[in-house]
């Protein structure tokens, strides 16, 4: 009869398929890219928004799921589509991944996350058919501290945030033709217009905001429903979980 397969030797299993998909998906894209696909022109991509908002939206106003404007993402964007997540949850990864398998997950390594941040972005790295992408200022933070002192988050929490979130982003965004956002309308009346698909004119880029419908307690729905990470400080009293520094409960 045969043994059992011991559960440390069934977990390095399916790490190793995990890693191996990865590495099949990393040569194939890279083939694709070699056979030259080209970035569309502006023009090109704000008609995929309008095509996208005609067939996302009814006459009537009725908006599609999340479940299909991600579809359609996938489906448009393929290799150029990434997603922008903050590791306070994976769900908005979990549920691009689920049309678009190992999609670029761009994840702001600006160097003052909480250990609870950068663990739950490593255990998606290792669960998820995802790629992450560390999205990198181009100063350390001791590198800033010594161009603008040290606490620049203190004095000056605008710059910092442009420093190490905002101008990083815009620089690595430019090799995508859209990024999908985990953008909801509930969460500030200057987000209650949010669209699901736009144009975003700031980075010369296809937005898309799936989740745009969605209430706080949808979003805990979802990753109950389908076993999805959520950050830890979540159940400790951080809904929105950004720097360490910068956040509080």
């Amino acid at each position: 009869m045969t043994a059992p397969t011991s559960p440390l030797a069934a977990g390095r299993e399916r790490a190793l398929a995990h890693w191996a998909a990865r590495e099949q998906h990393a040569a194939e894209r890279l083939a694709r890219a070699e056979a030259g696909r080209v970035r569309r022109t502006d023009d090109e991509l704000r008609q995929v928004v309008a095509d996208g908002l005609a067939l996302l939206t009814t006459p009537s106003g009725a908006e599609a799921g999340a479940d299909e404007v991600a579809a359609w993402a996938g489906e448009q964007f393929g290799d150029l589509l990434a997603v922008a997540c903050s590791m306070a949850d994976t769900v908005l990864p979990h549920l691009v991944a689920t049309y678009a398998p190992w999609v670029d997950v761009l994840f702001l390594e600006t160097g003052y996350h909480f250990p609870e941040t950068s663990g739950t972005r490593d255990a998606a790295e290792l669960r998820m058919p995802v790629t992450i992408v560390d999205v990198l200022p181009e100063q350390t933070v001791a590198e800033q501290d010594a161009t603008h002192g040290p606490r620049l988050y203190e004095r000056d929490p605008a710059l910092c945030c442009q420093l190490r979130k905002v101008d990083p982003l815009s620089r690595v965004l430019g090799g995508y033709e859209a990024w999908v956002t985990g953008v909801r309308r509930d969460e500030a009346p200057t987000r209650a217009g949010t669209p699901l698909v736009t144009w975003d004119t700031k980075n010369g880029r296809v937005k898309i905001n799936p989740l745009a419908a969605w209430s706080f307690d949808d979003l805990l729905a979802y990753a109950t429903r389908h076993g999805v990470l959520l950050n830890p400080l979540i159940a400790n009293g951080y809904p929105s979980i950004g720097c360490a520094p910068c956040t509080r409960r």
